[in-house]
């Protein structure tokens, strides 16, 4: 019987192959817990939940992630403090301190660049804000923006908020919003319009004035309730002032889950329902109900991320509340324009994405239609590469004949 030999000297090369291809492990997770300590601030600052969660590390091994997360919900409870974590040596062997810093408010302004983003098909969008935060729990921003990704219509223009991230309890948020927008409008869109009367046409400008309470009742979750004020200002058949004021509510879950050292596991839900009623004076009755649900997996250096979304839009509603698909997050590599010019009251679709260090590839499907019509689901896939939050990816929609491939670029896309 005739014999396999391995060759002796590829033995060391083999070796360290494989330990380069094992996820390297926190040489902090082999010690034990022997004390948690905050400093900077008193405990009885925290809320009940985090302080109790704080002590229940002590007698576990050493979990990076899980103080992580420890971390992002002081971030929240005490909002404008830097936070950070520092490791001591314990009095036993093999045992850590974990030392929790809360420095003082940051004092200042930031100014931040939003999800810049091209696309070939539609040009640029982003946005660019200012937050101001005081002494104590105020926030105040203002900003510049040009999108003509989210809409059907590329809007422009300048916002302006306030947050009180705290009220009465670190539990309790407030905000206002207000928006001033003037409009862009494709020609496709335009002349879909003549073709279906029954859309409301476009308009030049939009304002919007939105005050919002957030419930944080259990960690995790998130409940939002105010009302949305908009006026805009229509050309067809004649130019005259209309309202669209609705109730908005909005539910969204936000939760890291473990199992292990190696997996990371991220749950993120939302609802949100926006109901335009006669009761705040609207020119239009409508409600819009929308889902979303997205899932992430991460092991080591390969990261597996999917999102489901949904809508349904039943009433008279102004064009800025019907569903498009096609841009640079949704059915990737398809045109928006091309998919539904008018958009739909009805959208369902589905986002595939793979990660392993700097490739990314993806395969996205969806559809809009409107009530009484039969959904025609259209499917796009595409590749590229990321860099420290920026990527460079190309998407091609499948379907028969020539295929004409959108280049895309940008943040946090």
């Amino acid at each position: 019987m005739k014999r396999l030999c391995f060759p002796i000297w590829l033995l060391p090369a083999a070796l360290l192959a494989t330990h380069e291809r094992q996820p390297k492990p926190n040489i902090n997770s082999r010690y034990t817990v022997e004390a948690v300590e905050v400093s900077g601030i008193a405990e009885a600052k925290l809320s009940r939940p985090l302080r109790e969660d704080l002590q229940r590390m002590i007698g576990d091994k050493f979990n990076q992630e899980r103080v992580d997360d420890l971390l992002k919900r002081m971030r929240g409870e005490l909002p404008g403090r830097p936070i950070f974590a520092k490791l001591r040596r314990g009095t036993q062997p093999e045992h850590v301190k974990v030392l929790i810093v809360v420095a003082r408010h940051e004092i200042g302004f930031k100014i931040a660049a939003t999800n810049p983003m091209y696309h070939s098909k539609q040009g640029w969008s982003g946005s660019a804000e200012i937050t101001i935060p005081d002494k104590g729990n105020n926030l105040f921003s203002f900003g510049v923006v040009s999108n003509a990704d989210d809409l059907l219509e590329r809007y422009a223009g300048l916002t302006a908020g306030y947050e009180r991230r705290a009220v009465g309890t670190n539990k309790v948020r407030l905000r206002f919003q207000f928006e001033s927008y003037h409009q862009i409008w494709n020609r496709t869109t335009l002349m879909e319009l003549t073709r279906t009367p029954e859309v409301p046409g476009i308009y030049r400008t939009r304002q919007n004035f939105q005050p919002m309470v957030s419930v944080l009742p259990v960690r995790g979750l998130t409940l939002s309730l105010g009302a949305s004020f908009q006026r805009f200002q229509t050309q067809y058949p004649a130019a005259r002032t209309e309202a669209a004021d609705a109730l908005v509510t909005t539910l969204r879950y936000d939760r890291q889950l473990e199992d292990s050292v190696a997996n990371r596991h991220r749950l993120e839900a939302g609802y949100n329902l926006r109901a335009a009623t006669r009761t705040l004076s609207s020119d239009f009755v409508y409600a819009s109900h929308t889902w979303e649900f997205r899932y992430l997996l991460g092991r080591g250096r390969h990261r597996l991320e999917d999102h489901f979304g949904a809508g349904v839009l039943t009433g008279r509603a102004p064009l800025f509340e019907r569903f498009s698909l096609g841009n640079s997050y949704t059915l990737r590599g398809w045109n928006k324009f091309d998919v539904a010019p008018l958009g739909g009251n009805r959208t369902a679709h589905n986002e595939l994405e793979y990660r392993y260090r700097w490739l990314r590839v993806f395969y996205d499907t969806g559809a809009v239609w409107n009530r009484g019509h039969s959904p025609t689901a259209k499917h796009s896939g595409g590749l590229g590469v990321g860099v420290h939050g920026f990527t460079i990816a190309l998407a091609c929609p499948i379907k028969d004949g020539r295929a004409e491939p959108v280049f895309m670029a940008g943040l946090n896309f």
